[in-house]
């Protein structure tokens, strides 16, 4: 049995800790954040919410206001892609000393208890073995991992025309009801298929979400509340604090809450001696001592824990070149069916659809999740409706039913101008992150051919695309951050094994976005999961 020092509850951190206790192992869990409040009125749906809360603007809109968006702001209000509520405001709250500066990128750092996956939308999509080319490893070798985790967190699938660009893996459930919308689309895709697939190069099938479509365990069913964006009152909306309560569950487990950890320290033979962290309200640091050390902080923060155990040792400010993140488009439409239709509450919020583009290349497939809206912080849409407001109010009312919105995703590569280092701070040990990020040459060019593609297949759905209204994000919205210490198959200093270990510290291991050397055009998280699973199962 090991003792194993993990250092962070997300995604990663809960699926390689839970791995590990199963095989044996002793592991400490060290996590700088908090629990998130309890969910208000299980009972209730979003209508609900609004007649039996004591205090509904509070909840809807923030003790300050501070989730409206107002007109002419330069917020970026088109989040996955609705405003955060108020009940994630935890997700996203910082340490007050964490400093960063970024050139090109907008990051999002999430410090809470799960991590940024409290607040995901629920897709999941292996990899397949053309993403995987640039991976010293297979989906043969994946594809046990996929499929434990999706016994774990439930994932609902089908066989697809989607499937071409993922696999399908084992233990899937069924897949959740669909919206009117959503079914009118699927209806449209089986009549005009021939040309969208042959012509467009475009599929479109059901997205793979981690959401139940029947109870398990202690989660139930999605009951088509419409309360998906505000906390699932019914945790079937998988978040790693899922796991993290099935990691409780073990004698040989514990779970440090609250506790920073900013560095670790290492010998003259580069073997990890103790991870040091920092618990809210105590003087000093701690220092945690085990036979392996688990970095799953997120591409980010573990590369910053990296680069400062260099720093305060050495001295050396380390550049981890190679920085990647998926450039997202949000494509809205109307479809045309649903214009002056009711609106309904009563369905499950986020994407049921997705869509992929072939490409010459399939490493290089765009995926594009389809989110037809339903329960969500809607002022940002209303206002930037260019009339009045009573005016955007009638015309809002009219079109509810009828509008979506295309998430469409590019993949990204490893290249040098991209990276991460430090910047000290004060003469003391504090650092900044600095993050530096510039866009390929060519992407405004693929951007235009891919939305191109996109608006055809929604007018060949019945469906159309306001003029002026795609809206590309601004890279680092997507949060699916990779490539600071890629896994190699030769030895070479910042980068790590096939098994996530580093090659510059004997029993250090990476398990998060930060070895991936290749990105995808797809939600990351699920390959981050069964990667982190399979690497707790080889130690």
């Amino acid at each position: 049995m090991q003792k194993i020092i993990v250092v962070g509850s997300g995604a990663s951190g809960v699926h390689f800790a839970l791995t590990a206790l199963e095989r044996g192992h002793h592991v400490t869990l060290i996590d700088a954040g908090q629990a998130r409040p309890p969910v208000s009125n299980l009972g209730d749906s979003f209508s609900d919410l609004k007649e039996k809360l004591a205090d509904p603007v509070h909840y809807f809109l923030g003790e300050t206001f501070e989730t409206v968006v107002y007109p002419g702001s330069r917020r970026e209000y088109y989040t996955k892609p609705y405003a955060f509520p108020p009940s994630k405001n935890d997700v996203f709250a910082l340490p007050a000393d964490f400093d960063v500066a970024a050139q090109g990128f907008e990051p999002l750092f999430s410090f809470a208890q799960g991590g940024l996956a409290e607040a995901w939308t629920g897709g999941v999509y292996p990899f397949n073995d053309a993403e995987l080319e640039a991976f010293p490893l297979s989906y043969a070798e994946l594809e046990p991992w996929y499929s434990r985790v999706a016994e774990r967190i439930g994932i609902c699938a089908q066989d697809d025309d989607l499937a071409r660009f993922f696999p399908l893996h084992g233990n899937v459930i069924p897949p959740l009801r669909l919206d009117e919308n959503s079914q009118q689309l699927v209806q449209s895709y089986q009549k005009h298929r021939a040309y969208i697939t042959q012509r467009l190069k475009t599929y479109l099938g059901r997205s793979r979400v981690a959401t139940l479509s029947s109870d398990k365990g202690d989660r139930k069913a999605c009951s088509y509340c419409g309360r998906c964006l505000w906390g699932c009152p019914n945790q079937s909306l998988y978040t790693p604090s899922a796991t993290l309560n099935a990691c409780r569950q073990y004698a040989q487990f514990e779970y440090v809450p609250e506790t920073f950890a900013s560095h670790f320290t290492y010998n003259a033979s580069h073997q990890v001696t103790a991870l040091i962290a920092q618990t809210r309200g105590d003087a000093a640091p701690r220092a945690f001592v085990g036979d392996a050390y688990v970095l799953a902080a997120g591409t980010l923060c573990s590369s910053k824990i990296f680069m400062d155990s260099i720093w305060r040792q050495t001295g050396e400010i380390v550049k981890l070149t190679g920085l990647m993140d998926n450039r997202q488009i949000l494509v809205p439409f109307v479809n045309l069916k649903f214009l002056g239709a009711r609106y309904n509450p009563v369905n499950y919020q986020y994407h049921q659809l997705a869509l992929g583009i072939e490409t010459p290349n399939p490493a290089e497939y765009v995926h594009g999740q389809i989110t037809t809206l339903k329960t969500a912080l809607l002022h940002p849409i209303i206002y930037n409706v260019p009339v009045d407001l009573a005016a955007s109010l009638s015309i809002f009312r009219n079109l509810r039913a009828a509008l979506g919105v295309v998430n469409l995703n590019l993949h990204d590569w490893r290249r040098a101008e991209n990276y991460l280092t430090l910047q000290p701070q004060d003469g003391g040990e504090r650092t900044r992150l600095v993050i530096q990020y510039s866009a390929p040459s060519k992407e405004p060019e693929r951007i235009k051919q891919m939305v191109g593609i996109v608006k055809k297949v929604l007018w060949r759905l019945g469906c159309l695309v306001p003029p002026s209204m795609v809206h590309v994000r601004p890279m680092g919205s997507s949060v699916h951050y990779a490539g600071t210490l890629p896994m190699t198959t030769a030895r070479a200093p910042l980068t790590a094994s096939k098994n996530c270990a580093s090659h510059d510290f004997e029993n250090l291991f990476l398990v998060d976005g930060a070895t991936f050397p290749f990105l995808p055009a797809k939600n990351i998280s699920f390959t981050l999961m069964a990667n982190a699973a399979r690497v707790a199962h080889a130690m």
